[in-house]
């Protein structure tokens, strides 16, 4: 089983912005309309990370099919995450930091990363609520930090933080 080990976002920051600027403008050479945002833990100063970049690529629905195909040939496809009509996850584990990718269609159930980034940028409460979460997890197994980890978002979406982004 997978232990789940936190570190200072201080230690992977630039490494892991010099690599999203890098495939930001990968993602942008093949998808120009797309959005791409930087989101996870590594886009949060002052937070805890499991030190992997992850970055968000939102399409407008008739751009979906298009932009599976496209992130296909980049990264390699995350087979054990969630494959809907709206969502898809890629990675790189040969990156530095490794890199996930979650490519959502804007306004879809799946489109809630950077808001979540959003939040925790706006509130240092629940910024440390999480980073306390994280504390609790280390070195404990994955699935379980994962669990918790979906509790807590599933509580952030119903602050009005989350709830004023649009």
């Amino acid at each position: 089983m997978e232990q789940v080990k936190f570190f200072e976002n201080s230690h992977f920051y630039k490494d892991a912005e010099k690599t999203f600027l890098k495939h930001k403008k990968l993602i942008k050479e093949h998808l120009l309309e797309a959005d791409v945002q930087h989101v996870g833990s590594t886009a949060v100063p002052n937070s805890l990370t499991k030190g992997d970049l992850d970055i968000q690529v939102r399409v407008r629905p008739e751009q979906f099919t298009m932009a599976v195909k496209t992130l296909s040939l980049l990264y390699e496809v995350n087979e054990g995450s969630v494959n809907t009509h709206s969502f898809r996850a890629y990675k790189d584990d040969s990156t530095v930091p490794p890199l996930g990718v979650q490519l959502t269609v804007i306004n879809s159930e799946f489109d809630f990363f950077w808001k979540f980034r959003d939040v925790l940028l706006i509130s240092d409460k629940y910024r440390k609520e999480y980073d306390d979460l994280k504390r609790n997890f280390e070195g404990k197994e994955m699935e379980e930090y994962r669990e918790a980890k979906n509790e807590f978002f599933v509580k952030i979406i119903e602050t009005p933080e989350f709830k004023n982004l649009g």
